[in-house]
């Protein structure tokens, strides 16, 4: 990539961007949101569309539409926005692949504590491969978070080959969210979001061979819940993560996406699919409680700084 006359020691130093604001946070929260929201409506679509299929108009849809908001998108790209663009299209392409795929083979409920299990490799991915130190307080929101995920979610618990696949995808999660920290920092959140979504958009034309055929909806329920997920669980969760990204700490990232589950379960709750439960309030509370830990806790070291590890 090109040169950037800051040392690798300034890149490594520098803090987090309006690091005393919720705003960041707060737009993590909007995209989880948005996350639980969608999980019935893909559900039952990748029960009548092919998996590759489905994700691939879905995330072509998505980057058409920040195409259309900016045209000259493609344009005001360099070789940085490119090239850190691809890598992380590829981290969550192949995620998102894992996870339908591994959707398919277990329970929503086991796929959904499983997936959020990015929240306990993020700081693993931090602390081992990148050698950062990571907090105490930082893994006691994990540990909590992680509970309150399995109370909230786990119903029952076999390691078979969706559980397999579903753990893959939640560590490549994990790779996107630790590497969209290290490498947004204020980058044109807008271009690089939609160099994401092409690559995204790729990686699920590559995987549509895991169902042997190509399918297009076909009705007005499929093509709701592939416009729904293109245009607020693509491009504007995307848009908003890539921003958000830039201004906070990885693992405060991750732990903030644990309310996904908790917002899927109150949606849940709101339609009548569900019932209110015990084990529903208990898991959200300390998922709310983990929160609480990590945004009041101590902000020295690497808890409180986005990872820059300048050029790559």
């Amino acid at each position: 990539m090109d040169h950037d006359p800051r040392t690798h020691a300034e890149f490594q130093a520098e803090p987090a961007a309006g690091r005393g604001s919720l705003l960041p946070v707060l737009a993590v929260v909007a995209m989880t949101a948005i996350w639980g929201s969608t999980f019935v409506i893909i559900k039952d679509a990748v029960d009548d569309l092919a998996i590759g299929s489905f994700l691939a108009i879905r995330f072509a849809i998505a980057a058409a539409v920040l195409l259309a908001i900016r045209p000259s998108i493609v344009r005001s790209l360099d070789r940085d926005d490119l090239r850190i663009g691809i890598a992380l299209g590829l981290l969550y392409g192949v995620g998102q692949v894992l996870q339908t795929w591994g959707l398919s083979f277990t329970s929503p409920s086991v796929s959904g504590f499983v997936t959020a299990l990015y929240v306990v490799f993020t700081p693993l991915i931090l602390a081992v491969i990148l050698r950062r130190r990571v907090g105490g307080v930082a893994w006691l929101a994990v540990v909590i978070a992680t509970i309150g995920v399995g109370v909230l979610s786990l119903r029952g618990f076999s390691l078979g080959r969706g559980e397999w696949l579903t753990m893959l995808a939640a560590f490549v999660y994990a790779a996107h969210i630790v590497a969209l920290g290290a490498w947004s920092r204020g980058r044109d959140a807008l271009g690089l979001s939609f160099v994401q979504l092409v690559v995204i958009a790729l990686v699920s034309v590559a995987s549509m061979p895991i169902d042997g055929h190509v399918e297009l909806p076909s009705g007005s329920d499929e093509w709701f819940a592939v416009l729904y997920t293109a245009v607020f669980a693509g491009s504007l969760v995307l848009l908003l993560q890539t921003w958000a990204q830039a201004r906070i700490a990885p693992t405060r990232a991750a732990v903030a996406m644990m309310l996904e589950p908790v917002f899927a379960a109150g949606i849940a709750v709101a339609v009548g699919v569900d019932d209110l439960t015990l084990r529903m309030v208990i898991g959200g509370a300390l998922v709310l409680v983990a929160m609480y830990v990590v945004e009041l806790g101590p902000r020295a070291g690497a808890d409180a700084d986005v990872v820059h590890p300048g050029p790559v």
